[in-house]
């Protein structure tokens, strides 16, 4: 079996909604809570202002498996990274290598563009840790700190936003 990565297309936004899916459903989440939508892929993905870059891990030509990354920003650094928000490979199509290729790509494309780092997130039950691991991709925490992932969720942005003072606020267009 010949197991390729490449760059994303626009004509892969049924694909990467797909694969969301996908990553969802081993995540043990419920549909409900993926609101992504090919319109929402075209428009971040491939439109005027891009928000996001993503690869299509395929195999035989099927697609099989994504990584979805966006630049990041460190100020110790003074220099942009990548953060990987999602990387998944259908349940049977792993074993072929798929996840090491998309990995590579991503540190290929890093060092590319001069990125010092590459971050991501990876839940604590999930069995890839062990792969990440072995390509010397380490969890942050140590004795001396312990950075936790926080999440401000709709809700908190909302009311958040309504305390703020933001009237030099104004969005491209307005």
């Amino acid at each position: 079996m010949q197991a390729t990565v490449r760059p994303a297309s626009a004509e892969d936004a049924a694909t990467i909604v797909a694969l969301v899916r996908g990553l969802a459903e081993y995540e043990h989440e419920p549909m409900s809570s993926v609101k992504i939508t090919e319109a929402d892929v075209l428009r971040d993905g491939f439109g005027p202002e891009r928000r996001f870059e993503a690869l299509i891990a395929e195999l035989d030509g099927r697609p099989v498996g994504f990584a979805l990354y966006l630049y990041n920003y460190s100020t110790w650094e003074g220099r942009a990274g990548l953060f990987i928000e999602d990387l998944f490979v259908l349940p049977d199509a792993r074993g072929h290598g798929l996840g090491r290729k998309l990995i590579t790509a991503i540190a290929a494309i890093a060092e590319k563009r001069g990125c010092p780092r590459v971050d991501l997130n990876v839940l604590d039950w999930n069995p890839t840790r062990d792969f990440y691991h072995r390509l010397d991709i380490t969890h942050m925490k140590d004795e001396r700190q312990s950075w936790l992932p926080y999440r401000m969720r709709r809700s908190a942005i909302q009311a958040l936003a309504q305390q703020a003072d933001a009237s030099w606020l104004t969005l491209p267009g307005e």
